[in-house]
């Protein structure tokens, strides 16, 4: 009789992620996500697989949370675009000091550059891609009611908007 899992999977998927945000993916070693989880060597592979597989499952609480952050701020229809671009670098801004000098797992994640597989790659890529398209459809909207500053367009906007973000999330993991 197989014996009953004692621990919390979403404890333990966090404490990874928070793990592979704070050092990047190939300074957490097997060792550290074991010790920042505090599950075995067999309760890891029998549950979450390699550690690559691992890293994915992470990433995607990652994007769960900033999908929900995208949902409250760019997503909600109850705010102008002005609004709801202002809302969603307030969230940022705001983060408690704790995630503030993490950075951005998927910022990270680029910054690492490592030779990943396909899947992680675009995965990650995939994530930043999905922010971008919430800038650029608020800032449609601002082109659309002619907010924007004159010659600029939606998508340079969404860009710039997207490098401010990649920049505040390095700043803050650098100090």
């Amino acid at each position: 009789m197989a014996r009953p899992v004692e621990f919390d999977y979403d404890v333990v998927l966090e404490n990874a992620m928070e793990q592979f945000w704070r050092e990047g993916f190939e300074a957490s070693s097997v060792q550290k996500l074991l010790d920042a989880t505090g599950i075995n060597r067999g309760t890891l592979y029998n549950s979450f697989g390699d550690k690559d597989t691992f890293f994915k499952l992470c990433v995607d609480r990652y994007n769960n949370q900033l999908g929900e952050t995208l949902a409250a701020t760019l997503g909600n229809k109850d705010l102008k675009a002005d609004q709801a671009l202002q809302a969603f670098f307030d969230s940022t801004l705001g983060l408690p000091a704790r995630q503030r000098v993490l950075g951005c797992l998927l910022v990270n994640s680029v910054c690492e550059s490592i030779n990943w597989d396909a899947t992680i790659q675009k995965l990650v890529r995939d994530s930043i891609n999905t922010l971008r398209k919430g800038l650029l459809a608020r800032t449609r909207e601002l082109e659309k009611s002619r907010a924007l500053a004159k010659g600029l367009k939606a998508e340079q906007a969404a860009d710039q908007l997207l490098n401010l973000y990649v920049a505040l999330k390095v700043a803050a993991r650098n100090g």
